[in-house]
């Protein structure tokens, strides 16, 4: 079994970002070189398509990408106007490590 204590303690002495964080960053800046693109790119017509209309399964929703991004964004206090400044974006999101 995987202990949470030991993972902190290792994180420490090794000097890294936690993961969880490091993964945060990524997300954010995937999503911040995506939203710069311009509106007529393949990948922004994708995330401007609408959902499939294949009857959902039971149970809880999955979480949508763009839920999980919002909730970063919100958690950081970034907002979409601040993608367009990439030095100030870098700096925002960037994850420091311990070292």
């Amino acid at each position: 079994m995987f202990c949470h204590k030991f993972y902190y303690v290792i994180v420490i002495k090794v000097g890294v970002a936690p993961i969880v964080e490091k993964m945060v960053e990524f997300r954010l800046r995937w999503f911040g070189h995506v939203w710069r693109r311009p509106v007529e790119a393949p990948v922004r017509r994708v995330d401007q398509m609408e959902g499939t209309t294949r009857a959902r399964g039971r149970g809880r929703p999955r979480k949508t990408i763009g839920e999980t991004i919002e909730k970063d964004m919100a958690i950081n206090a970034l907002s979409k106007d601040m993608i367009y400044d990439r030095p100030l974006w870098r700096r925002l999101i960037h994850v420091a490590d311990f070292t």
